[in-house]
């Protein structure tokens, strides 16, 4: 795809962090298909007490925007118009209190706390304690991947699915954002590691680390005979009944699928000695450091499938409801050149 080279190698450098008044924003007023993305003129939104605002210099797609979008969730998240979509912002700090931990000017990532989004946008604000310092190491594009996939994939493993060293992990959806990011963390903490995903994408999985792959388009590992200690579905394909016989006794099933019948599988099987949870990750800048530090430590990667620029949020969201093979579509923010 084009959009994987056509921007420049995103470690942007914007040394101007001073806010305007007004910025540059993808908005939609309705629920619908990716047709409804605008790009808009609005307010820079202002800062509150406890927060931080951040120039925007790269954001990412992930399927919950897409489902927002739609209106799959309208029950849940029943706010009004006009909304700004996207969670994950990596940039500079534009602004800040003067008893901060921040200082302005400072390289930062967050997962931003608002229900609605606002990323995909010049400017953004989020509380301090789900923003983190990025190191001079990381470029924009690649931490812009991070914060809600790999919290995810992180609070999933450690909090509800207590990962340890030698516990035998199953990961569902293996090769897409949250689950190349579970199988490199789930390897970090000394699992071992089963992933599932579609044949051409063993190699990538296993140089991840997997110790075992299985193509689910010839092997439904709910019908084998091994049992693992946590079965994660990153993918939302599975269900908790189905793989109850391939968990081990005290197992645990961890899903990511947001839905009226996920929230009652939670209700319903937290007594049971086999557990399943779906789970939404929570914005937590201590969980953000924790994977700066796997990804410094080289631990972690982060894969791009591909990079659009603000202009092209329709196309980044049509390429995500496409179905993405391996890693995270990342928006780049780059104000268009105006002839003079």
């Amino acid at each position: 795809m084009s959009h994987s080279t056509s921007i420049e190698q995103a470690g942007i450098v914007d040394s101007d962090v001073r806010s305007p008044s007004t910025m540059r924003a993808t908005t939609y007023e309705d629920y619908g298909d990716a047709s409804v993305l605008k790009i808009a003129e609005v307010p820079v939104p202002h800062r509150l007490p406890g927060q931080v605002l951040i120039k925007v210099q790269a954001s990412s797609v992930n399927p919950i925007d897409y489902r927002l979008r739609r209106g799959e969730m309208k029950g849940l998240l029943p706010f009004g118009f006009p909304r700004i979509p996207g969670y994950d912002v990596a940039g500079t700090i534009a602004d800040c209190a003067s008893d901060s931990i921040f200082r302005i000017g400072d390289r930062v990532m967050a997962f931003l706390d608002h229900a609605r989004g606002g990323a995909c946008a010049e400017f953004a604000v989020c509380a301090t304690d789900v923003t983190a310092k990025l190191p001079d190491s990381m470029p924009f594009d690649e931490a812009a991947a991070i914060p809600l996939a790999g919290t995810t994939a992180l609070q999933s493993l450690r909090d509800h699915g207590q990962i340890a060293a030698g516990k035998r992990v199953l990961i569902n959806g293996a090769s897409g954002g949250v689950g190349a990011f579970a199988i490199q963390i789930a390897k970090a903490y000394g699992a071992i590691v089963t992933a599932v995903a579609s044949g051409d994408n063993e190699s990538f999985c296993v140089s991840l680390g997997a110790d075992k792959f299985y193509d689910y388009h010839n092997t439904d590992f709910t019908e084998l005979s091994k049992q693992w200690d946590l079965i994660f579905d990153a993918a939302g394909k599975s269900g908790y009944f189905d793989s109850r016989d391939v968990l081990t006794e005290n197992g645990r099933y961890v899903s990511t699928e947001p839905d009226v019948k996920g929230m009652l599988v939670t209700l319903l099987t937290w007594p049971l000695s086999k557990s399943g949870k779906v789970m939404l990750a929570k914005p937590n800048a201590e969980d953000l450091r924790e994977l700066i530090q796997l990804y410094e430590s080289g631990k972690m990667s982060v894969t791009i499938d591909s990079r659009f620029s603000l202009d092209d949020v329709a196309a980044a969201h049509r390429r995500v409801e496409s179905g993405i093979d391996r890693g995270k579509v990342v928006l780049i923010n780059q104000r268009p050149h105006t002839e003079k």
